[in-house]
């Protein structure tokens, strides 16, 4: 750890560039920046869109360099709302309000309060989520009590700080609960506790955090606790934000048509139970650490090509202290260190891309290898031949109706991909997968509808079908549970001569399970970042055995102050 510091505080004398902080993860926020981006016909020269969340700064360049004359009453609507969202960075834009609030409140549409001065920047917006609903399939009353405090600002036009904190009191949906009760973690959150008369919510406090330099004109650095997303869909096979934040340290270069990123994060590997409680300040959790290169190349203005590497290290041994700084080195093939060192590490290799299409298409894809022998596929199933594919395509302005776009999404992953030897080297934190919530051992398709009725009335449906295989017994494993060792895997009987063997293994091996989820959501802003959604949703699962069998309605109405929506597809 004291590596980390050191190396961080000693990259600081170098900024001299004024620095911005990132837009949170908010997919119907970036969903605005890619549609504008796709009706522009090219990609944007700020950032490139498979590393999120993006910097302030690039998106108001990427909003500078468009021609807002050519779009459409919705467009322009959503164009002048990230404007005004992003107005410290952006060369003109409507964020003034004739008079504020006793003088001092919501001077500016976004802010709260905001001090603008030439040595400091500052900007404090409340943060609520309150939501009420009912399920069909029990009696409790879903709700969520979200409060909290998001500020941002910009210290000598040099470093930038972001902090969010916010204290919580939610009752989730049941498939959100039997997710808590059997892996002991709220789905992007960490440290909880049980509440209500019977334990049916979850009491947590949510706190991210980082400060922001420029250490040249291409290198950005970043230091804080946060999580990150990289690709274009609905879901991530190479890193997602379904895991809660951790620790990280990132170095994004962006030059030419080049953009590598470096994150460097410090996972927790398990949590620990005191009795039938997480013992929080009772005991520090076990720790490893993730080591992540990812390389873009814009091979034309539509046409993007992305490669990648990971590695997750640590054992029981170095539990408190796993920073290998070995893996700090930036250009290196991680691979090649790990067979140098003797490592034991998980190492995950892949690509993705993207490419836009007369302006109204974005087709984008992933894969990613675990562990793979080409040899091995001609006898069919070997279990260690891990891989995950994703596919997509957005259609903007669909059948020529404005401001109606599609998805469609496709992701596969083969049994015991992500999973390792334990839990200090599957590729997990806080008893969360990094890469989809499904685990592995599934195939999933994904669709979406986005329509924009008014600009400020927008409606949303989702549909999540997928087939996965579950663990028969608590013994078994047949390759979803991330959690689980390699060692402890399932083997099929070799038909010829009736031994064990290490092939024969599928997608959707174990016990069956057939997933469909709808949830549709109608959002109104009556003001900036002010949010009324009224959602419905429908949750059947259906499993061979019938130990996973369920059927869910569940609805409510959400109301939400600078915070996006929870989604909890899975």
């Amino acid at each position: 750890m004291r590596l980390l510091f050191t190396f961080l505080f000693g990259l600081c004398t170098f900024a001299a560039f004024s620095q911005a902080v990132n837009a949170p993860l908010n997919r119907d926020y970036y969903h605005l920046l890619e549609r504008l981006e796709v009706r522009n016909g090219k990609f944007s020269n700020s950032f490139h869109a498979s590393m999120k969340p993006f910097n302030r700064k690039e998106i108001a360049k990427f909003l500078d360099s468009l021609d807002a004359d050519n779009l459409n009453r919705k467009d322009k609507f959503n164009y002048n709302y990230l404007k005004n969202d992003n107005w410290e960075w952006v060369d003109s834009a409507d964020y003034k309000n004739e008079r504020g609030v006793f003088g001092h409140i919501y001077k500016t549409k976004p802010d709260f309060l905001n001090v603008h001065e030439n040595e400091f920047d500052l900007h404090v917006n409340p943060v609520l989520a309150l939501s009420l609903g009912q399920e069909s399939m029990s009696d409790n009353r879903l709700y969520t009590n979200t409060r909290g405090l998001e500020v941002r600002g910009l210290i000598n036009n040099k470093l930038g700080f972001y902090t969010f904190v916010g204290e919580n009191q939610v009752v989730f949906a049941n498939h959100v609960s039997n997710y808590i009760e059997e892996y002991n973690a709220v789905p992007n959150e960490g440290f909880w506790k049980p509440y209500g008369d019977n334990n049916e919510g979850v009491d947590f406090f949510t706190a991210r955090g980082y400060i922001s330099f420029q250490a040249t004109k291409n290198i950005n650095l970043q230091f804080g606790h946060d999580r990150f997303f990289i690709g274009n869909g609905e879901r991530s096979l190479i890193l997602s934000d379904f895991a809660t934040g951790y620790l990280f340290l990132k170095a994004e270069t962006n030059i030419w048509k080049l953009n590598y990123t470096n994150l460097f994060g410090l996972q927790t590997a398990d949590v620990v139970l005191r009795g039938n409680q997480l013992s929080g300040t009772q005991n520090q959790y076990p720790r490893k650490f993730l080591s992540l290169h990812h390389l873009s190349y814009n091979i034309t203005d539509n046409i993007n090509i992305g490669i990648f590497e990971a590695i997750m290290s640590g054992d029981s041994s170095v539990a408190q202290n796993p920073i290998d700084p070995v893996y700090f080195n930036p250009i290196i093939f991680y691979r090649a260190l790990e067979q140098q060192d003797g490592s034991s590490g998980n190492a995950l290799v892949g690509m993705d891309f993207r490419a836009l299409l007369l302006k109204r298409f974005s087709l984008y894809g992933q894969l990613v290898l675990d562990e793979f022998l080409i040899d091995n596929l001609r006898q069919g199933g070997w279990w260690a031949n891990k891989w995950a594919v994703q596919t997509g395509l957005k259609y903007f302005n669909a059948f020529e109706i404005p401001n109606l776009d599609l998805q469609a999404e496709y992701n596969v992953a083969r049994p015991f991909m992500y999973a390792h030897d334990s839990n200090f080297t599957n590729y997990a934190n806080y008893k969360q997968p990094l890469a989809h919530p499904l685990g592995a051992n599934f195939e999933e398709w994904v669709a979406t509808l986005r329509y924009q009725i008014t600009p400020r009335i927008h409606f949303q449906a989702k549909a999540v079908m997928a087939e996965f295989g579950t663990d028969t017994t608590q013994n078994n494993h047949f390759g979803g549970d991330v959690f689980k060792p390699n060692n402890n895997r399932y083997s099929h009987i070799n038909p010829d001569t009736g031994s064990r063997w290490q092939f024969g293994h599928t997608i959707g091996q174990g016990e069956s399970n057939q997933l469909r989820l709808i949830k549709m959501t109608l959002s109104v802003m009556p003001y900036h970042n002010v949010f009324v959604d009224l959602n419905y949703s429908i949750r059947n699962q259906n499993s061979e055995f019938g130990n996973n069998t369920s059927e869910n309605n569940f609805y409510g109405v959400d109301l939400r102050w600078n915070i996006p929506k929870r989604e909890n597809l899975f």
